[in-house]
């Protein structure tokens, strides 16, 4: 049985494929996969939450639909890494919100891949795994995301976020603080979103488009005078782009180290930045998300919030004392309806472990 969390990015949103910096959380929700091996080379699969199932061969793994290409992504990614894959009965079950920007399908491939890898006997390392799993979305679900949650479902710990350089994938724990200093609250918009149809892509391009007209690697690697003097022959929404990576960036570093002087408060303020910043400089908020951002800004005790994730719809992040956690529900409840009509969704959440993978 693998376990794989969903996470929840504090701040660095967008930085992951630009090499840069973020500061995310496995939450305390999670997908299971158990598996049991099989000999032919056949993956039977049952998914228990859509109660749908599936079946293909480990030699040729094509494409399917909706939930499948999560399952067979990791499968086809474990094989393509030269894995001996020798099939597997396969059940999965899910309690992380989908399409709310919480990884659930990087957890499902991460749960998925641990399981088969476990069911075959085989021995991968956890950063072989977060890398194959990456690869699966990236190559075979076709979205093109960097590595940041992968790693943080792979290697996060309890009460810890994880400080994680995108370039050298080196990674630090931060403390949150103890649970009575500091919630973390999560409110979805009831916005779904499905990241190969949103112009995430495109943004990935653009960064890579800023970076090259810059004459770098990566945006990682910009400065702020450097950027200042290219203002002027750069294209208006590169530079912008740019401009986002390279103080979200700061914004990581800053609210690192506010963390790590048990100074949430500073924390929160710098993630109020980052939400302006993803929403007028990278273009990935929604009307919703910005209208719950600034619903918790009328409420006692929240210290921060912002969108979390990739954008274009999904969720709020929210950092907040634990005694105005309940008055802060009330108010988005009272106040805020998804676009179906509906009260939003607001779940307090825990940092907890990642990846675990046992014997039953």
């Amino acid at each position: 049985m693998a376990v794989a969390p969903g996470r929840v990015n504090i701040i660095g949103d967008h930085t992951d494929y630009n090499e840069g910096f973020a500061l995310p959380v496995a939450i305390d929700v999670s997908v299971m996969a158990m598996a049991a091996p099989r000999d032919d080379g056949t993956v039977r699969v049952l998914s228990l939450d859509y109660e749908e199932q599936d079946e293909f061969s480990v030699g040729e793994v094509k494409r399917g639909q909706s939930w499948r290409d999560y399952v067979r992504g990791a499968v086809w990614s474990l094989r393509e890494a030269g894995h001996g894959v020798k099939g597997a009965d396969l059940a999965i079950e899910s309690n992380v919100p989908q399409k709310s920007g919480l990884s659930s399908s990087a957890a499902v491939e991460l749960a998925v891949g641990a399981a088969v890898a476990a069911a075959s006997e085989l021995s991968i390392e956890d950063l072989e795994l977060a890398r194959l799993a990456q690869r699966a979305e990236n190559e075979f679900v076709g979205v093109q995301c960097g590595i940041m949650d992968q790693l943080a479902i792979v290697f996060a710990r309890a009460g810890q976020a994880l400080l994680v350089d995108c370039r050298s994938l080196e990674m630090d724990e931060i403390p949150l603080g103890e649970e009575n200093d500091v919630a973390i609250v999560v409110i979805e918009s009831g916005v779904e979103r499905d990241l190969s149809k949103t112009p995430y892509n495109e943004r990935r391009e653009e960064c890579a488009e800023a970076a090259r007209q810059l004459g770098v690697k990566s945006l990682r690697d910009l400065t702020y005078s450097w950027l200042t003097e290219a203002r002027h022959r750069m294209p208006d929404a590169l530079f912008r782009r740019a401009q986002h990576v390279l103080s979200e960036n700061d914004r990581v570093i800053r609210a690192t180290a506010a963390l790590r002087k048990g100074d949430a408060t500073a924390a929160g303020k710098l993630m109020y930045e980052s939400h302006a910043s993803l929403r007028d400089e990278f273009e990935v908020s929604t009307p919703e998300l910005d209208e719950i951002v600034d619903l918790t800004k009328r409420v006692d005790g929240v210290l921060g919030a912002r969108l979390t994730g990739a954008g274009f719809g999904g969720s709020v992040v929210v950092l907040v004392r634990p005694d105005a956690v309940d008055a802060l529900a009330e108010r988005v409840r009272g106040e805020y309806k998804t676009p179906a009509g509906d009260e939003a969704a607001v779940s307090t959440f825990r940092a907890s472990d990642g990846l675990r993978v046992t014997d039953v």
